[in-house]
């Protein structure tokens, strides 16, 4: 049986994936978790490849809630996690709901030389306690940049140390610029390359060029901002556009 990290590649080698995120907005536990609900519904319904559920507007316990319902109510879907501010968690998590893979905002670069052993170490043994792929990013927005390395030694470490590397700009919705996504292709070579933040309609075939997938947020809300509402037609219109890029 194919495992769900060796599926989630495959489907990222084969063409550009689109990653919607559910970023749990509401006032309460039950809200965010009903609010979740139909957000999950709206991106799949609509073309995405697969959600990543992120404590972005709430807790380490609204991500576990929303996985435990991804699991018994979508239990084929492809999905991912994100916990802020404790990779551990995310890994745990991950495992207990048969997350296809973890999304930690950085892998390589945010720590000093003296904090990178320790941290590597740590990191070899959540990837070793479950099967889910790891999307990792480096120098990724709001991330400090600690390690001193050149960009492609801090990519070296981010291939050893993640599936796929995740770049971004200097912001939540903030367009990434093509002149960084093509930086770092020329060093990964062919190295699973995701785009994480920014993507839109009118630059996603033009960004996807020398990526493999994208992972959405504001794009998709009604607002275009990490606060609105998921909005189906943003979410059709963008998957059709980098689908047609396949």
């Amino acid at each position: 049986m194919t495992s769900r990290r060796t599926a989630f590649l495959d489907r990222l080698a084969a063409a550009p994936v689109v990653l919607g995120m559910v970023h749990l907005k509401g006032e309460t536990a039950e809200e965010k978790l009903d609010i979740a609900r139909r957000e999950i519904e709206t991106l799949y319904s609509n073309g995405v490849d697969a959600v990543i559920v992120e404590n972005y507007f709430g807790t380490p316990a609204d991500v576990e809630a929303v996985l435990r319902v991804l699991q018994q109510e979508r239990p084929t879907a492809c999905y991912g996690v994100n916990v802020l501010d404790d990779d551990e968690r995310g890994f745990a998590l991950a495992g207990q709901y048969g997350a296809s893979f973890v999304q930690l905002d950085s892998v390589a670069g945010h720590l000093g030389a003296e904090d990178e052993p320790a941290f590597a170490e740590r990191l070899a043994g959540w990837r070793a306690s479950t099967d889910a792929a790891v999307l990792g990013g480096v120098r990724f927005k709001y991330q400090p940049y600690l390690s001193g390395n050149d960009l492609g030694t801090d990519l070296g470490l981010g291939r050893e140390r993640a599936d796929a590397i995740v770049v971004t700009g200097e912001g939540t919705g903030m367009e990434t610029s093509l002149e960084r996504i093509r930086e770092f292709r020329g060093i990964l070579g062919e190295f699973p390359l995701i785009v994480g933040a920014g993507i839109t309609a009118a630059n996603c075939v033009a960004q996807l060029e020398d990526a493999d997938g994208a992972i959405v947020g504001s794009f998709l809300k009604d607002t275009r901002k990490d606060d609105g509402d998921v909005l189906a037609a943003h979410v059709a219109e963008l998957t059709s556009i980098a689908h047609g890029a396949r």
